[in-house]
């Protein structure tokens, strides 16, 4: 019996095959049960803002795990509050915000689910986000998530949600006095990291104060200083009602947390939502921890100033399968010319790299905040190994499209 054996017996088929069997992270880098080593440009889908078992981090889990790990959200601990206070100094939500703690991302879009009912009664059932966009995949996101085919097996929705376009007119035409909220990516991660129209933010901002609608930010894939600002939002300048941040908050331990602004701070009472585990001291410890870190290494700036670095080396990769680059910062996604991401990300993962295709002509990068030259050269000759694999394997059909030879194809 192999370690594949095992999970498809034991675990639920939702995630598919396994791709590996990972035992050991340092760093940028991770090692396999047979001691292959890897470089990890996913990082665990911007989750790992430090890298693999930072010494930060290890020491966070330890101390507090020797200490307290969770008393229930009837008492407050140290950490709980420390992390709040950081969280609204580093969003800027200034003496009225508050934060909502929760496990993950979409249990922080669940709460700004909440929020928007709350904002809305039944004055403003309608709730506004954006076609192929992403929240998440629990009930209540599922209907905020802008794909009909991962809504379809499990219709119907929670009702209320309505789909647009991602341009100001779309969104001027869909307003008006009974919409509670507007929900938007910074960038879209999963759609293959697409970023909004240029100014779309800060009209947005403009279009939903004027109706007396929310803006919530969802900053689970951007947020932590993944895109060079500690929030996406923050490259716009504008002020919204609430964000959603989660992944790279937490560098590895599942935490998420609903950030209010304004007077949204003040639409939850007791009784309205809440969660066993949400705010432990354990996860706040760590995230506080994990963020202080990344302050007081800059990692902002790494991350700007790194993500530049590998779009100048990426560009300057002779391949007719590259198009471009699309993102902010660290939160990287490589337009291809033909569907071939697939076929890419197993070719990448066969020379020791780690990336990752959310479709069929997009490759993901979402690297620790940490990398630096070493990471980056690194990344370049596994990537164009991979590339190089990929075009010896490449076919022509009679109608010109290309495809992939071989087992990455598939």
């Amino acid at each position: 019996m192999t370690w594949q054996d095992d999970a498809g017996r034991d675990l639920v088929r939702s995630f598919g095959d396994r791709m590996a069997m990972f035992v050991r992270g340092e760093g940028a880098y991770l090692w396999d049960d047979a001691g292959i080593r890897y470089l990890d440009f996913l990082g665990g889908i911007a989750v790992n803002s430090l890298g693999h078992a930072h010494p930060v981090f290890v020491d966070a889990v330890a101390r507090q795990a020797a200490t307290l790990a969770h008393v229930s959200n009837y008492f407050a601990t140290p950490p709980q509050l420390e992390l709040a206070a950081r969280l609204k100094r580093l969003a800027g939500t200034g003496d009225s915000g508050r934060v909502y703690f929760g496990n993950s991302g979409a249990e922080a879009n669940e709460a700004a689910f909440k929020l928007a009912r709350l904002q809305g009664g039944a004055d403003r059932p309608r709730i506004l986000a954006l076609r192929d966009a992403f929240h998440g995949r629990t009930m209540g996101t599922l209907a905020l998530t802008g794909k009909s085919w991962m809504q379809e097996p499990f219709l119907p929705m929670v009702p209320g949600v309505e789909f647009i376009d991602s341009t100001v007119e779309a969104l001027e035409a869909a307003m008006d006095g009974r919409v509670a909220a507007l929900f938007v990516e910074p960038i879209k991660g999963e759609a293959g990291v697409v970023e909004l129209p240029e100014g779309y933010l800060a009209t947005a901002r403009e279009i939903t104060a004027r109706h007396g609608a929310l803006l919530v930010v969802d900053e689970i894939q951007t947020g932590a200083g993944r895109t060079g600002e500690w929030f996406a939002f923050q490259h716009a300048g504008i002020t919204p009602d609430a964000i959603t941040v989660a992944k790279g908050i937490g560098g590895g331990f599942p935490i998420g947390a609903l950030i209010t602004f304004g007077a949204a701070s003040d639409l939850f009472y007791p009784g309205t939502h809440g969660s066993t585990f949400g705010g432990n001291a354990l996860g706040t410890a760590v995230a506080a921890a994990v963020l202080a870190e990344i302050e007081r290494a800059d990692l902002l700036t790494n991350a700007r100033e790194r993500g530049r670095q590998l779009r100048e080396a990426i560009a300057g990769i002779d391949s007719d399968l590259i198009e471009g680059c699309r993102g902010q910062g660290l939160l990287i996604g490589i337009a291809l010319r033909h569907p071939l991401a697939k076929a890419l990300v197993a070719a990448a993962q066969q020379h020791g790299l780690i990336i990752n295709a959310p479709n069929d002509t997009t490759i993901r990068l979402a690297p620790a905040l940490t990398i630096g030259d070493v990471e980056v050269d690194d990344f370049v000759a596994l990537f164009t190994a991979a590339i190089r694999s990929v075009e010896d394997a490449l076919v022509l059909d009679g109608s010109g499209a290309a495809s992939a030879e071989g087992e990455g194809s598939r």
